[in-house]
């Protein structure tokens, strides 16, 4: 497991400081970047992961939250497994059509 000083000392300081302070928002907007950025280089095994990354964000324990977390957590589903099936035009449609809400709502939300 990575250690904040072990990520410092492997990566760009400015990115380390814009992860470090980042919010849970702006971390989940940094993850579908990082989604997107490999499914466009058809890096099945990084896209999969980041969708893991979502999938794991997922919060199932609060009733409002629910259904909207199960609608999501298909979509990433069907996501990987066309990563998988190589469809990953697909995958780029769906991530990105996300990533764009995403940033739809923290606009509305400040």
């Amino acid at each position: 497991m990575y250690t904040a000083n072990a990520l410092r000392n492997k990566s760009n300081p400015y990115i380390f400081n814009q992860i470090n302070n980042a919010t849970p928002q702006e971390l989940i907007l940094k993850v579908y970047d990082f989604a997107i950025l490999n499914c466009q280089k058809n890096d099945l095994f990084k896209t999969n992961d980041a969708i893991q990354v979502l999938i794991n964000a997922l919060n199932f324990d609060d009733p409002a939250a629910r259904e909207i977390s199960v609608g999501l957590l298909k979509l990433y589903q069907f996501c990987q497994e066309q990563m998988r099936k190589k469809n990953n035009q697909i995958v780029l449609k769906i991530l990105t059509e996300l990533r764009d809400t995403w940033v739809n709502a923290l606009k509305n939300m400040r």
